[in-house]
């Protein structure tokens, strides 16, 4: 088998991988506006949907696991070839723990369900799970563009999600002092709103590895956290 035969059989396998992780970040996105939607509406069976569908994103990212490392084997790839690989697998990885912190989300529905809903967060969990959806097109779109610039602009925009964190756990806390029977759902709220916060940062790390991709060097410094709540977040699942 000749360099150029293996080298389009590379090529081949890698654009189905890379079709399957378009896939699975598509049905991540759905997967954080239909968790936002359920939230505010408190829509129990969509939420239930939510949690459902999470396993075609774990079984996606199996496949994609099991695919890579069987072109590594097969094809030999050299040291470029080898990091477009394994940005794949790091993307993967992101987008699986991204689904995890929807279906976090739509767990969380059924237990808000039956507390004294508060509309103001609501409407603010929903736009930040929005921002961050549209945080995860643009990074997948730079990735296969290969738009560092596109991937550069994503980073940038975390800080807005680190913003409206910030400003939802100020608005929590007043909640809670005004009025104590707020404070349990103040608290599933509180949850929900650092996993969206989490959601930002793993969309950032692939903006990060597209950035790595495309130039061969890092974003320069990581860039300061802008949640200013704390520095542990343990973050329950409710499993």
């Amino acid at each position: 088998m000749n360099d150029q035969h293996i080298a389009s059989a590379f090529d081949r396998d890698l654009q189905d991988i890379q079709a399957q992780i378009m896939k699975m970040g598509g049905l991540v996105e759905m997967a954080i506006l239909d968790a936002a939607d359920a939230l505010a509406s408190r829509d129990q069976e969509k939420a239930e949907e939510v949690r459902a569908k999470d396993k075609a994103v774990d079984l996606l990212e199996e496949q994609i696991n099991d695919d890579a490392a069987q072109l590594i084997a097969l094809r030999a790839p050299t040291a470029i070839d080898l990091r477009l690989v394994l940005s794949v697998l790091k993307i993967s990885a992101n987008l699986e723990r991204i689904g995890d912190y929807a279906k976090n989300m739509a767990k969380r529905t059924s237990v808000l369900a039956q507390l004294p809903a508060i509309e103001e967060a609501h409407v603010s969990l929903r736009r930040m799970a929005r921002e961050v959806q549209l945080m995860l097109k643009d990074a997948l779109d730079a990735y296969i563009q290969r738009d560092a610039t596109l991937a550069m602009d994503v980073i940038d925009r975390d800080r807005d999600i680190d913003q409206l964190y910030n400003a939802l756990f100020r608005e929590f806390l007043t909640f809670m002092l005004e009025d104590p029977r707020n404070i349990s759902a103040c608290m599933h709220l509180h949850f929900i709103a650092k996993n969206t916060e989490r959601m930002g940062d793993h969309v950032t790390a692939i903006a990060e590895q597209v950035v790595y991709l495309v130039t061969g060097e890092k974003p320069e410094d990581a860039r300061d956290k802008g949640d200013v709540t704390s520095t542990d977040a343990n973050v329950s699942d409710l499993s």
